[in-house]
């Protein structure tokens, strides 16, 4: 069939020339065009196309636009915390209990300071801790205004008050059950981690029960399991190892023969783990539990000091971290979560040492391990919460210093703390060696001139005085060293201190968020922190008393012949001097304060 156009022409397309003329002709003579209803239809299928290519776009932009809204509404949003429409804790859930053992409001706005000056920040930068702020705790114990670290952990472990001193024990000598030993016999995992030793205060109320906190040899044998109730804790990471040596050893500071590490070992089956290195080749997921991880002798040095051996100690962070994804990857096939005590220890040392330097440094150290928690409970599939508080404030900390009589300028200076680069502990320690490691009796100019060297590299002060000079050198046991020293830094950076010892100030509360911990909102009895633990664990202490209890246990005002329970340590160390129990402070007299008890940490001071 012949044909008009050349056999490989092919039509001309809707967007050629041919059309565009033939569009022209249209609209200069008013006739059609002479396209095909073949092609008018295939126009309108392609504009179809068009619009809903357009309209699927903006479909897909916008839900883009609301599900990174929703993503990042959702991650801003805080989850339940294992809480239930009903307002009783449900499903399977965490507790994480951190205490910044005598970290007082002070220490915060302190710490805030130094560092917007130390890193260049705005004034309205603040610490992680300050944006989760829920409350105040009062913290007096039975026996004083005052408490120790022992009655005031005592009320978070047991939800009772008791006397300075008691681990675990009431005023009548009768033991308490803890929420940590009724959460592991309801079946949560369970961990302590600590920057001091494992066996002070702090960590050994909710593990032991002793009539005085001085029985740390006793509380080591109780935290693996020889006592009553066995083995209750999953998770031991901290300092403290001497109390757990044999004093056949070089390490030990254990005044018996006893090897309690064998014991945790072969009896109780423990992963035991000394130095850095090993607790680093630990990998939470697998890690065989029970755990103990001694990684220090005695206490984990300051953070001050820490950083200049960071390859020797890890870090309150870096503690806590392996502790949550262990206790996590060890109760993931569980219907219960674990419970985990954390413990910003040194800040408290800090405090009885004065030292300002050394104590920002804690305070930022615990701020980074608060950090490290609520990273967790956003990134675990389990819901958790977090609280925290102080077992008590340390030293009467103030943000100012009257040096004169002269009315005061309104000034302190972080400037000062910025330039110390180790705690006046360390530098009383290398003092200490430098004498004890001379041959022969030190001159006087020969001191002096350490002295400065020390302070200079130790403290960045380069304008001491003969007066502080002197002083070092003459001090007197019950006034060290490292107190002169920390009153130099302090002094200079117009920081006040009205105590070595504790002080009666309301301590701060914190939460991953308010509605995690709705009964701790506001201002609140340290008491009420304990019982809070236990409601939202679902667990009930009293069965765990009783059981304790029936094991032999004297109780005040029993008869002559009753047997003590020597599980708790020898009756010992009465409250009073006659025997009886303090129920409220008493003035005697300045003349009849107690003298100092020198402890393993050299500063004669009661933490």
């Amino acid at each position: 069939m012949a044909r008009d156009e050349p056999l490989l022409a092919r039509p001309a397309s809707p967007n050629s020339s041919t059309n565009d003329i033939e569009e022209e002709d249209a609209l200069l003579t008013g006739q059609p065009t002479n396209r095909s209803p073949v092609n008018r239809s295939r126009r309108w299928t392609e504009i179809g196309l068009f619009v809903w290519a357009l309209l699927a776009t903006i479909a897909v932009i916008i839900l883009a636009v609301v599900y990174q809204h929703e993503t990042s509404t959702a991650h801003a949003r805080p989850r339940t915390g294992g809480w239930g429409p009903d307002g009783k804790p449900s499903g399977k859930r965490n507790m994480i209990f951190m205490v910044s053992d005598g970290m007082g409001p002070t220490s915060l706005s302190m710490t805030r300071s130094w560092r917007q000056y130390a890193s260049g920040l705005p004034i309205d930068d603040v610490l992680i801790l300050d944006k989760h702020h829920i409350g105040n705790s009062r913290t007096r114990s039975s026996s004083s205004l005052v408490t120790d670290s022992a009655a005031g952990a005592t009320a978070f472990s047991c939800g009772f008050k008791s006397y300075n001193g008691a681990i675990s024990v009431l005023p009548d000598h009768t033991p308490c059950g803890t929420v940590l030993e009724a959460a592991k016999k309801a079946g949560y995992m369970t961990g302590l981690v600590v920057t001091t030793r494992i066996t002070d205060a702090t960590p050994a109320c909710f593990a032991a029960h002793a009539n005085r906190r001085e029985y740390e040899d006793l509380i080591a044998e109780q935290m693996v399991g020889e006592y009553p109730l066995g083995r209750v804790v999953d998770l031991l990471i901290g300092g403290g190892r001497c109390h757990f040596l044999p004093n056949t050893t070089e390490e030990s500071c254990r005044v018996d023969s006893k090897d309690i590490v064998a014991l945790a070992k072969d009896k109780y089956g423990f992963t035991y783990v000394d130095n850095r290195k090993d607790f680093d080749d630990l990998d939470p997921n697998g890690v065989k539990l029970p755990l103990l991880a001694l990684i220090a002798r005695t206490d984990v040095p300051y953070e001050i000091d820490r950083v200049h051996v960071a390859d020797v100690y890890p870090s309150q962070a870096e503690m806590a971290h392996f502790a949550l994804k262990a206790l996590s990857a060890a109760t993931q096939d569980s219907d219960k979560g674990f419970f985990l005590m954390v413990e910003g220890s040194r800040i408290d040392h800090a405090g009885h040492a004065n030292d300002p330097g050394a104590q920002v440094r804690e305070v930022m150290a615990h701020d980074k391990a608060f950090g490290e928690v609520l990273d967790f409970l956003d990134a675990d599939d389990t819901e958790g919460v977090l609280v925290s508080t102080s077992d008590h404030e340390t030293g009467g900390l103030a943000a100012a210093r009257q040096l004169h009589e002269a009315y005061p300028i309104y000034r302190w200076f972080p400037e000062v703390l910025d330039n110390a680069t180790h705690s006046t502990e360390y530098l009383n320690h290398e003092w200490a060696e430098y004498l004890s490691s001379a041959s022969s009796p030190v001159s006087r100019n020969d001191q002096a001139s350490k002295l400065r060297e020390l302070i200079i590299s130790g403290l960045g002060i380069t304008d001491t005085t003969d007066e502080e000079i002197d002083a070092i050198i003459d001090a007197k046991p019950t006034w060290p060293p490292f107190y002169i020293l920390s009153d130099m830094i302090s002094r200079r950076s117009q920081i006040g201190w009205s105590t070595h010892g504790h002080s009666a100030v309301d301590v701060n509360i914190y939460a991953s968020h308010p509605s995690h911990a709705p009964g701790l909102v506001g201002n609140h009895e340290n008491i009420e922190v304990g019982k809070f633990i236990a409601e939202y664990l679902d667990v009930d202490l009293e069965p765990v008393t009783k059981e304790l209890r029936s094991k032999k246990v004297k109780t005040q005002g029993a008869g002559e012949g009753e047997e003590w329970g020597e599980w708790m340590g020898p009756e010992g160390l009465p409250v009073n001097g006659d025997g009886s129990l303090v129920t409220v402070d008493a003035y005697h007299g300045d003349f009849k304060h107690r003298k100092r008890e020198v402890e393993e940490c050299g500063c004669g001071a009661r933490h």
